[in-house]
């Protein structure tokens, strides 16, 4: 009967690591008994086949669920499959603008207000800055900036 957990220690060079459990117990697991120990990882859930061996519990059949299910964004969770597109675009910046974090969120029309015509800006004033449009399905438009966010790591993990 399978069971659900989360590894809580995980020793990559020597190829082990501890498993709890729904049950709130610990297991052993090795590494030869994972499906897709590429994902192994602290904190990762997983699944698996409980069993006991002469040091006690252990796991077997360990499956690592992938985590392309959510991904975090400058705290944001955002569901993969909910992605739409996204765009990475460089905008240029007064050079003093500082995140404004109860405003991240912007509709596209609000955001396409908030893009100064560049002759507004006294040219030394001005910086170029990396942001990532993220639109969902939903219809909104999440916009980070790379002051927020590795904006090449981010793309990557969308990419997946």
């Amino acid at each position: 009967m399978a069971m659900n957990g989360t590894i809580t220690t995980w020793f990559k060079d020597k190829g082990f690591g501890f498993i709890k459990d729904e049950n709130g117990d610990n297991r052993y697991f090795h590494v030869i008994k994972v499906a897709n120990p590429d994902l192994l990882k602290k904190g990762a859930a997983v699944s698996f086949e409980p069993t006991t061996n002469k040091k006690g519990l252990s796991a077997y059949a360990v499956k690592v669920e992938p985590e392309s299910k959510y991904i975090y964004i400058a705290g944001e969770r955002i569901k993969l499959t909910a992605i739409k597109s996204f765009l990475v675009f460089s905008e240029e910046v007064s050079a003093d603008t500082r995140i404004d974090k109860e405003n991240t969120v912007l509709s596209v029309g609000a955001l396409m207000g908030n893009i100064r015509p560049k002759s507004a800006a006294k040219p030394s004033d001005v910086r170029a800055m990396k942001k990532l449009a993220i639109t969902t399905f939903q219809g909104s438009t999440l916009i980070f900036t790379e002051d927020e966010i590795d904006i090449e790591a981010t793309v990557k993990l969308l990419k997946v």
